[in-house]
């Protein structure tokens, strides 16, 4: 079975997030690969981090179906990581969830003021 989801979010959001609340907020939505890879982007840091921000909402909306009120779920339990290439590709730190995906895809994109990504997912 194949699902859908998609997220757009403003960067200003995430920007105000890590600004005021700081780390508590980035190691509550982030792995420490991600705030690397994030930090590293330098004038670009908030729209890394607001995609991959959109890429997990993308991801629990595909999942819907399977997580319902069946398991708890947290933000770290997807990993948003980039192969060598550059695209972005989903690590599930989840055993529960990672034995029901066949296969997920995620895209991402950003400008200044909005981040948006999608995902497709293969579900059992």
């Amino acid at each position: 079975m194949l699902r859908c989801g998609t997220d757009i979010i403003e960067v200003s959001r995430i920007k105000d997030g890590i600004e005021n609340i700081g780390n508590k907020f980035l190691e509550r939505i982030y792995t420490e690969k991600e705030i690397e890879y994030c930090n590293s982007k330098n004038v670009q840091k908030y729209q890394s981090f607001a995609g991959r921000f959109a890429a997990k909402e993308a991801i629990f909306k595909a999942l819907s179906d399977i997580i319902e009120n069946k398991f708890k779920i947290e933000w770290k339990d997807f990993e948003i990581l980039n192969d060598n290439a550059g695209k972005p590709i989903v690590i599930i730190n989840n055993e529960t969830i990672k034995q029901r995906i066949k296969d997920i895809s995620i895209s991402i994109s950003h400008c200044k003021e909005y981040a948006e990504a999608v995902c497709i997912a293969e579900i059992e």
